[in-house]
């Protein structure tokens, strides 16, 4: 279990994807349909931050980037370069476990069309700047798409132009920490091959050589 401050199963703050959560849960009562707990190791050196839960992945599953196609190249890239202990993400009793990782969203509830509004992505920041707080010092935060990264900036009270997202990009925060910046692993962004799998594991080589 988290603490409250990084994260409250019970949060109701955004009016907007409470209802929406409700309507799904009516929709789909096997559903988890709630807020999305962060994933992986309380003590983990890398943070994967990603936007907000997938209507069939996670906020289905209950678990960041499990059974949708987003996760299909991110499990696979963590099993690879040695963060899990296998490489398919299915469900929240399929044995999956994470190795010096930790994996949240920065919005912890489904938004509608997957897309939440900038005043939600503000209401659920502390939760984001608490979890932050409680890595180490020498810690690197990936973020997956430029929503994520303004997301991190924003927990640092930092301007959002003050670093410009890019894919494989990185910055040192203000506490010593590495931000590393990635194109989202969405079906779309593979689709398109805005994002492959050896730009992605581009993007882990340069986690793994700041982490060593």
């Amino acid at each position: 279990m988290f603490p409250k401050q990084v994260f409250d199963l019970d949060c109701r703050t955004c009016g907007r994807l409470d209802d929406f959560l409700a309507e799904v849960k009516t929709k789909h009562p096997e559903y988890h349909a709630r807020p999305v707990a962060p994933f992986g190791d309380k003590n983990a050196q890398l943070l994967i931050v990603g936007l907000a839960p997938g209507m069939h992945g996670a906020n289905a599953s209950g678990r960041p980037f499990t059974g949708d196609a987003s996760g299909i190249l991110l499990y696979q890239a963590l099993f690879d370069f040695g963060f899990s202990n296998q490489k398919n993400a299915d469900s929240m009793n399929d044995g999956l476990e994470l190795k010096n990782c930790r994996i949240t969203n920065a919005v912890k509830c489904l938004p509608p069309q997957n897309k939440p509004k900038a005043t939600e992505i503000n209401q659920c920041n502390h939760y984001l700047a608490a979890e932050i707080k409680t890595l180490p010092d020498n810690a690197v935060i990936l973020v997956l798409g430029s929503l994520a990264h303004q997301a991190v900036l924003k927990a640092y009270a930092l301007k959002l132009n003050s670093v410009k997202f890019g894919h494989n990009k990185q910055f040192q925060l203000p506490d010593g920490k590495k931000l590393v910046s990635s194109y989202h692993c969405s079906r779309y962004n593979i689709q398109t091959k805005r994002l492959t799998p050896e730009m992605f594991a581009d993007v882990f080589n340069t986690v793994k050589t700041i982490m060593k």
